[in-house]
C-alpha cells in the first residue's frame, strides 16, 4: 500500500512537469519569434528624418558635421601645420642656473655638494664630494661668497670654492 501511494505521487509529479514543460516551450517559442518593439520604435520607423534634415538640425545646434573624407583631409592639414610649426621653431636654449653660494667656517665639501645639487649646478652631491676628494682639496674650503653657474665644469666649481 505504501508503494502504491509513492508511485501515484511520483506519477503526479511527472505529469505536472510534463504539462508545465510543454506549456513553457510552446509559449516561449511564439514570443521569441516576434521582435520586441516599444511604442517609440513603432512611431519613429514611420517618421524617420532624412540625412539632410538630421545634418541641418545638428548644424543649427552648433555641431560641425563632416563626412569621413572631409574629416581625414582636415586632420592631415592639421598634422602638416603642426609639423611645419615644429620645424620652424628654433631649438630652445639651455637654461643656465646662476647661484650665489655663501660658504661659512665649519662647512664641509659634503655641505657644499648638497647646496650645489639643490641649486641644480651638479647632478649628484656625492659624486661632487668624490671629485673634491680625488683632487685632495676637501680640507681647503675657503669661506666666502661665490657666484656659480650651471655652465661651469665641476673642476671650475672646485677651483672657485676650494684652494688648490
Amino acid at each position: 500500500m505504501k508503494l502504491n501511494r509513492l508511485s501515484s505521487f511520483a506519477a503526479g509529479i511527472f505529469l505536472a512537469t510534463a504539462i508545465s514543460s510543454a506549456a513553457y516551450f510552446t509559449i516561449g517559442t511564439e514570443a521569441s519569434k516576434a521582435p520586441a518593439q516599444t511604442k517609440e520604435d513603432k512611431s519613429d520607423s514611420a517618421s524617420k528624418p532624412s540625412d539632410e534634415k538630421m545634418k541641418a538640425d545638428l548644424e543649427s545646434s552648433g555641431y560641425v558635421v563632416q563626412t569621413t573624407e572631409e574629416y581625414n583631409k582636415s586632420l592631415q592639414k592639421a598634422k602638416k601645420a603642426a609639423q611645419e610649426e615644429i620645424a620652424s621653431n628654433e631649438p630652445q636654449k639651455e637654461v643656465v642656473n646662476e647661484v650665489i653660494i655663501n660658504v661659512t667656517d665649519g662647512m664641509t665639501s659634503i655641505d657644499v655638494g648638497r647646496m650645489l645639487e639643490q641649486a641644480k649646478i651638479v647632478e649628484n652631491a656625492f659624486q661632487f664630494t668624490k671629485e673634491v676628494e680625488k683632487k685632495g682639496v676637501e680640507n681647503r674650503l675657503r669661506p666666502g661668497t661665490y657666484k656659480i653657474t650651471s655652465e661651469m665644469t665641476p673642476d671650475q666649481v672646485i677651483s672657485t670654492i676650494f684652494k688648490e
